[in-house]
C-alpha cells in the first residue's frame, strides 16, 4: 500500500489574523457562507461579518444547531445553495467546523476554517466525525483533500475558556499514543494509506510539544495572555494534531470515545478531548505500558483536571454492562480500534477502563498521603 501525507493548502496563526485575513478569503470566493455557532458569532462572528463585507465579500450568515449531524448539515447546504455560495467559512468550535467541511463538500466549493477554540484537532484534516441528533457517533466522512484554508487567531483563543484548552490538550496527547500504535501493527492510517516518516515524526513531536508547554499555556489563557507557550501549544493542539493523527492514524483512544457516546446521561456534558483523555489513558493499559509511562499521562491529565476516573466521567455508578456497551461500540468493524496493533475484543475494553478508574483512584490516594 502506498504512503500518503495530507495537511491544510495554508495554514496560518498569529494575534489578531481574523481581521487581517481578507486576502487569504478572497482568494477562496467571495461569496461565502458563514457556519457559527451562537458563542462563536456573539465573541467575533457579527464583527468579522461586517470586516468581510467591508472587503468585498457577500456574506450569508447561518446559525450552527450544534450537531454534525447529517441532519444539519443537509439543512444548511439548502441554504448555500440558494444563496449560490462559492465558499464556506465555518467559525467556532469542532463540530460547527466538522460540519462547514461537510457542507463545503456537498456545495463543491472552497472551505476556510476558523477555529475559535483550540479545543479539538478537526480543523486541519480532511474529514469530519458525525453523530446523531441525539449526539452519539455515527460515522467518519471522508474528504479528497484537506481544507483550503486553516487560520488561528490565537489572541482570541487567549480569552476563551480554559477547559477548551485543556480539551484540546488531551485530544492532541492521544496523537503519538495512537500513531505509535499504528506504526506498530504496520497498520492503515486516516488517509487509507500507511503512514509517511513525516506524518509520524508530527506526531511524535505534538507530545513532546505538550508536555513541554502545556501547563505554561493553561496559565496563560487564564489570564487571557497569548504568550510564547501559548502559541506552540495552539500550534500542537491545532496543526500538529490534525496533520499527526490523520497521516500517523487513530487507534484506541478515539474508538474509545466513540463507544463513550453510547452511555446516557451527564457525561455528555464532557467536551470530545475529556472523554479522549480517559480513552488514551485506557489505550495505554491496554498495551500494558509500564508504570513510569502511564503514570507520566495520568499525572498530567490530573494536573490539568483532565478525566482519569469514573466518577470524573460523571459515570460513578456504571454497570458492567453499560461498560461492555462502550466496549462494544469501540470495537466496532468500521471503527479505529483495528488499527491497534493486536486484537482487542469489547471485554478487553471492559477491563482496561476498570484498571484505569482503580489505579487513578489509587494514585490519588497514595499521592494525597505523602
Amino acid at each position: 500500500m502506498m504512503s500518503v501525507f495530507g495537511s491544510p493548502a495554508t495554514y496560518v496563526q498569529g494575534k489578531n489574523v481574523l481581521f487581517d485575513s481578507a486576502s487569504y478569503i478572497t482568494r477562496l470566493g467571495r461569496k461565502a457562507l458563514l457556519l457559527a455557532g451562537s458563542t462563536a458569532y456573539k465573541i467575533a462572528g457579527q464583527k468579522y461579518v461586517d470586516y468581510l463585507k467591508d472587503n468585498d465579500v457577500n456574506v450569508e450568515y447561518v446559525p450552527f444547531n450544534g450537531e454534525s449531524s447529517v441532519g444539519e448539515i443537509d439543512r444548511v447546504t439548502e441554504i448555500g445553495k440558494e444563496f449560490g455560495a462559492d465558499l464556506v467559512i465555518g467559525l467556532g468550535g469542532g463540530k460547527a467546523l466538522d460540519s462547514a467541511k461537510a457542507i463545503a463538500d456537498n456545495l463543491r466549493v472552497k472551505v476556510a476554517i476558523l477555529p475559535t477554540l483550540a479545543s479539538t484537532d478537526a480543523p486541519c484534516s480532511r474529514l469530519s466525525v458525525l453523530y446523531t441528533d441525539e449526539g452519539t457517533f455515527s460515522a467518519y466522512r471522508f474528504y479528497a483533500q484537506n481544507p483550503d484554508l486553516v487560520l488561528v487567531d490565537t489572541k482570541i483563543i487567549a480569552n476563551a475558556p480554559v477547559r477548551m484548552l485543556t480539551s484540546g490538550i488531551a485530544d492532541a496527547l492521544a496523537t503519538n499514543v495512537e500513531a505509535q500504535a499504528v506504526a506498530r501493527g504496520a497498520g492503515s492510517t486516516m488517509l487509507g494509506a500507511k503512514q509517511t516518516m513525516v506524518g509520524n515524526a508530527i506526531a511524535s513531536k505534538c507530545e513532546e510539544t505538550l508536555f513541554a508547554y502545556g501547563t505554561q499555556a493553561v496559565a496563560s489563557v487564564d489570564n487571557h495572555a497569548a504568550s510564547k507557550a501559548l502559541e506552540k501549544i495552539v500550534e500542537a493542539n491545532t496543526l500538529m494534531s490534525g496533520v499527526g493523527f490523520e497521516s500517523g492514524g487513530l487507534a484506541a483512544a478515539h474508538a474509545i470515545h466513540n463507544g463513550l457516546t453510547a452511555l446516557n446521561g451527564p457525561i455528555h456534558d464532557l467536551t470530545h478531548g475529556e472523554k479522549v483523555a480517559f480513552g488514551t489513558l485506557t489505550q495505554l493499559y491496554l498495551e500494558g505500558a509500564n508504570q513510569e509511562r502511564f503514570d507520566k499521562f495520568l499525572k498530567f491529565d490530573l494536573e490539568l483536571g483532565l478525566p482519569t476516573t469514573f466518577a470524573d466521567l460523571k459515570i460513578p455508578d456504571v454497570s458492567d454492562e453499560e461498560l461492555m456497551q462502550v466496549g462494544q461500540l469501540s470495537t466496532a468493524p468500521n471503527d479505529t480500534m483495528v488499527q491497534m496493533p493486536f486484537t482487542v475484543e469489547a471485554a478487553d475494553v471492559v477491563e482496561a477502563m476498570k484498571g484505569v478508574d482503580a489505579y487513578s483512584r489509587y494514585y490519588q490516594e497514595h499521592h494525597a498521603s505523602k
